[in-house]
């Protein structure tokens, strides 16, 4: 069993208030739930108008299946046109660990 997790800082556009913010990170985490059936989450930053941490983790019984979903996911997050990728942190985890 593999476990992978993807650490995403994001800075948030024109954003105002913690409203704003909720109406720009709710829907990428959901979008990232339905696609890849992984589960993410809003992980830090949370009092922050402009920035976002979202925490995203899936488990696999293949690296190849574990590495292919991870990519995508980040892909997806770095097209999306109302936030900039700032940095995203991968970690893989195996049963040696």
């Amino acid at each position: 069993m593999y476990v992978g997790t993807l650490s995403f800082d994001l800075l948030l556009g024109d954003v105002r208030s913690l409203k704003e913010k909720r109406s720009v990170v709710r829907p990428i985490v959901a979008e990232l739930q339905r696609k890849f059936a992984v589960s993410v989450a809003e992980t830090g930053d949370q009092d922050l108008h402009r920035r976002a941490e979202i925490g995203l983790a899936v488990v696999s019984g293949d690296t190849v299946h574990l590495r292919d979903v991870l990519d995508r996911c980040e892909r997806m997050v770095a097209s999306r046109p109302e936030v900039e990728l700032l940095s995203v942190r991968r970690r893989l985890h195996g049963d040696d660990d």
